[in-house]
């Protein structure tokens, strides 16, 4: 057979092989594997990439229902985990940043919801649109350090403790400062992040505001976001499971960090 042509989304040599030792849960000769690990990450690659349904995989890339279950299996592993923790580390080095940050940025997407999404979505009066909410914490390089996801409901302020034990425990407890939006301002908010050793800053908007500001430190998070936008999976919540749909941010973060990593490691 000849070899398929490639697809946009597929992973290069150089990228694959960073990847595949976190993806290699068994051996390549195992008696259960039927198709090649590159071809059915390839596979996941492509449904992020492209928003489709896992039915409408292409006949030239595995089956969907083996790259669904194989991305199941990633995903309760913690591979993508693993994989954005070590590639931020690798990218703040490269930068001639300490492997750990001190500071990182909060902030909040809403993802419209879907028929497959409904019965775990809420109603976010503010932005009116009903679905689920990510939210997001980066360092100042807008690499990511921890994600949640509740319905869109819930106050992004609510979340804070949470959020910012997740990133101490992520980094180490390194973090002693994080910039937000003013939805993250009240004596909760600031004491749920005291308790982890953290400092909250609210950027506001200047007050004569017209047209697009370029807010400091905040524009970080939503470059993230508008990179995470770029993968039509995530433009809308099409998953049955909120741990889904923040395991496929994972994938997605995974992806772009990677490409930045092999872009400047192949740079002069």
């Amino acid at each position: 057979m000849s070899p398929r042509n490639p697809y946009p989304s597929d992973v290069s040599d150089d990228e694959w092989a960073f990847v595949a030792p976190y993806l290699t849960l068994l051996s390549e000769d195992a008696g259960q594997r039927h198709d090649e690990l590159r071809e059915v990450y390839n596979g996941l690659r492509w449904i992020v990439r492209t928003g489709a349904t896992w039915r409408m995989m292409p006949h030239d890339l595995p089956p969907w229902y083996i790259v669904y279950q194989q991305t199941q299996r990633w995903l309760a592993a913690g591979v993508f985990d693993a994989m954005v923790e070590d590639l931020r580390l690798l990218l703040r080095g490269i930068k001639g940043r300490k492997g750990q940050p001190s500071a990182a940025i909060f902030d909040s997407r809403v993802l419209q919801s879907t028929p497959e999404s409904g019965g775990h979505a809420g109603y976010d009066g503010a932005k009116r649109r009903k679905g689920s909410k990510v939210h997001v914490a980066v360092d100042t390089l807008g690499h990511l350090l921890t994600l949640l996801v509740t319905p869109a409901n819930e106050q992004d302020r609510a979340q804070v403790g949470e959020l910012a034990q997740r990133v101490q425990q992520a980094t180490g407890e390194s973090v002693q400062l994080a910039f937000v939006d003013a939805g993250y301002t009240g004596e909760p908010a600031a004491q749920a992040a005291s308790a982890q050793g953290m400092q909250l800053e609210v950027v506001k908007l200047p007050e004569a505001k017209r047209g697009f500001v370029l807010l400091p430190r905040r524009w970080v998070v939503e470059r993230s976001f508008a990179w995470v936008a770029r993968f039509r999976r995530l433009a809308r919540d099409y998953e049955r499971l909120p741990a889904t749909v923040a395991g496929l941010h994972l994938v997605v973060f995974a992806c772009l960090m990677l490409h930045q990593f092999i872009h400047f490691s192949l740079s002069p």
